[in-house]
């Protein structure tokens, strides 16, 4: 029988070849479809006298990518329980197997692939740098939902398999042997070779190392749970990410019963999976491939990156080019900054890399420029100075005679409107804006500036770039404080507005948080930098006609600058910010609806602007440029989620207390 995305090839060992290569795809994913054939191929395999069954990607690239994501969107709870109780019964089959079962992994394996792996006898995978297994559910608002949440634990231990079911991350193919979770990695021309020696041996009895058993035990497993639960409760909250809470109480309350705990995982995914939250984290995921489909790499690959401007953010983007692989050289006029630069590259790399071989490596392609000798070999120069026009157009005009022909010149300005800057120009269609944002190693979002001078095929350039560096580019249109920084600005000036009013810091905070922004507004301020806000500020109440709170005046003219010298609306030690735990505020509800709703009428009045193209690249921007609640989708869909006439009403109503500040843009009219 043949079917549209599995083929079976029996070799002359009585060996099964399961070659999985899904139909129209370049990554193989478990569709419904391709788990349905799977189960009725399973079923025929059990009945013949094989010796074995090697499951392979015939993709380039990757194992499989997981499940089929599409399937998730907008479903209910009892077509998520069908979904998933297919899935289980596929996987079990597999577990069930008279013959040896082998997962042959090369690329990624993700999700489902790697629960389909942990179903098998044997996992073995390349050695390759691309090879790298995960459980990401919980980053779409669910948990391993095919069987993950039981077989990982069995495997690998509870505390290595929570870090990978909690944070989602990825594990090379060296550290998932270290943990078992593989039981060989080889070359990837000797992995067929491997496989089949793998065939040979009769499915494995695993024993538990005595400390897993240790940790699973009934009376210990309630003591680590709790561990657990307080480390998550750091990081989500229970009310807006219940996925990882489920996952730790199916493993508390059902580790001992296998059957029941496989069960109870299906009910609870088929639950999260139907939630809104989880809708709109899958929402998330689409965004995020849809910005990732604006930058093609094929286009564009420079060779050496020049970064003038060795201070916190020029310095970070400097040195995060450079661990992505590119040739880097960083200038600043004062040698005592650049020493500071290549010292927070080597804490940057110590920390990803955690290899003396490969931190060596990458320290060698960061270059001290102090002379700026670096301008005449970029094929993208990245200007990271201070917000000054003047200044900025005095260096273009300075290093435009010994740029090569075809280079970039890219500017992280965060507010200037580029048709400004490149009016110094003699070829201005080669600036663009490349907007990074604070800090650069953890902020998956660039802002690529568009103006009427800007050439086409510059802008294809740049970001291809940003995805070489892995980066999400999003094409925004030249205006001041272009779509992030406009946005966030009118949120954190009613944050000092309310300050000024006397409302506590910590409530202020608090109130954000517990929307779920990622940091308070104050302390996300003092982070910035008052001085930098302050700069921002004026400049967009100069062109949006807004007001600047004279607190942040004050506080910027006395030397309060925030986090960077340690004192600015909270004082710091050791870069922590000391925050009175008793402080509070009466009416928390309105001062989280004075915080959201200045930021989603501005969010309006960028879509009456068009400074993005539409709605979900308006979301995906302050998503993932300022970390806006991910779980609530965005601004706009927060607006249609929440009801728009709901809003207005208490936009209405803030106006006729607080001031005209609160008038609506005519933007909503196009929500």
């Amino acid at each position: 029988m043949d079917y549209m995305h599995w083929s079976i090839k029996q070799d002359e060992n009585n060996i099964c070849w399961l070659l999985f290569d899904y139909k129209d795809s370049a990554t193989n994913i478990l569709s419904t479809q391709a788990l349905e054939e799977l189960k009725d191929i399973l079923e025929q395999i059990n009945e013949a006298e094989t010796q074995a069954l090697i499951f392979k990607s015939m993709k380039s690239t990757g194992f499989i990518a997981g499940a089929n994501i599409n399937e998730f969107v907008g479903i209910d709870y009892q077509a998520a329980l069908s979904l998933i109780t297919l899935g289980h019964s596929v996987m079990n089959k597999i577990e069930a197997m008279k013959c040896t079962t082998i997962s042959m992994i090369h690329g990624f394996c993700m999700g489902g692939g790697t629960e389909l792996s942990l179903a098998c006898d044997y996992i073995i995978c390349s050695d390759d740098s691309a090879t790298r297994l995960s459980l990401p559910e919980v980053k779409l608002g669910i948990h391993p939902g095919f069987g993950g949440s039981y077989r990982c634990i069995r495997r690998i231990g509870p505390l290595a398999a929570f870090d990978m079911m909690l944070t989602g991350r990825s594990i090379n193919a060296k550290l998932a042997k270290k943990l078992k979770l593989v039981d060989e990695i080889t070359a990837q021309r000797q992995l067929e070779r491997a496989a089949i020696a793998f065939a040979a041996k009769k499915p494995v009895s695993r024993q538990q190392s005595i400390k897993n058993r240790l940790l699973n035990n009934t009376l210990i497993r309630g003591f680590l749970a709790k561990k657990i639960t307080a480390k998550v409760a750091k990081k989500a909250a229970k009310k807006h990410y219940p996925a990882p809470y489920k996952l730790i109480s199916l493993w508390l309350k059902y580790y001992d019963f296998p059957r029941k705990m496989l069960e109870k995982e299906a009910i609870s995914v088929a639950e999260l999976v139907a939630d809104p939250s989880a809708q709109n984290l899958v929402r998330v995921y689409f965004l995020q491939e849809q910005l990732k489909s604006l930058g093609d790499k094929k286009l564009f690959k420079p060779l050496h990156i020049h970064v003038i401007g060795g201070g916190i953010m020029g310095g970070d983007i400097a040195a995060w080019c450079a661990y992505k692989g590119f040739q880097v050289s960083v200038q600043d006029q004062d040698p005592a900054i650049l020493a500071k630069t290549i010292e927070r590259a080597y804490q940057l790399f110590s920390k990803k890399l955690r290899d003396k071989r490969l931190i060596s490596n990458t320290m060698d392609r960061l270059t001290a420029d102090h002379k700026g000798y670096g301008v005449e070999h970029a094929d993208i120069i990245i200007e990271a100075i201070f917000e000054d026009a003047s200044v900025k157009q005095s260096l273009y005009q300075s290093i435009e005679p010994r740029m090569k022909k075809n280079a970039i010149l890219a500017t992280n300005t965060s507010s200037i409107p580029l048709e400004t800057l490149a009016s110094c120009l003699k070829k201005p269609g080669r600036l663009v804006g490349l907007h990074f944002f604070n800090p650069v190693a953890l902020m998956p979002l660039v802002e690529i500036i568009h103006g009427e001078q800007s050439d086409k095929k510059t802008i294809k350039n740049i970001a291809a770039f940003s995805r070489h560096i892995d980066k999400l580019p999003l094409a925004v249109k030249s205006s001041p404080g272009f779509l992030v920084n406009r946005i966030l600005m009118p949120y954190l000036l009613e944050a000092i507005l309310m300050y000024a009013e006397g409302i506590p810091a910590e409530a202020i905070d608090k109130a954000a948080l517990d929307f779920g922004m990622p940091m308070g507004p104050i302390e996300l301020a003092d982070t910035v930098g008052l001085d930098v806000c302050l700069s921002v500020a004026n400049i967009l109440a100069e062109s949006y006609h807004k007001q600047v709170p004279e607190q942040l005046e004050h506080m910027v003219k006395t030397g309060y600058l925030g986090k960077k010298n340690n004192k600015g609306f909270y004082s710091y030690q050791n870069g922590k910010a000391q925050k009175d735990s008793t402080s509070s505020y009466r009416n928390m509800t309105d001062v989280q609806q004075r915080l959201i709703l200045m930021l989603v009428n501005e969010a309006t009045a960028c879509l009456r602007d068009k400074i993005v193209d539409n709605e979900d690249l308006l979301d995906a921007g302050v998503i993932f440029g300022t970390g806006f609640a991910p779980f609530r989708g965005g601004p706009i869909k927060y607006i249609h989620d929440s009801g728009k006439h709901d809003l207005q009403v208490q936009m209405d109503g803030f106006k006729e207390q607080l001031g005209e500040r609160f008038t609506q843009d005519n933007g909503w009219e196009l929500v």
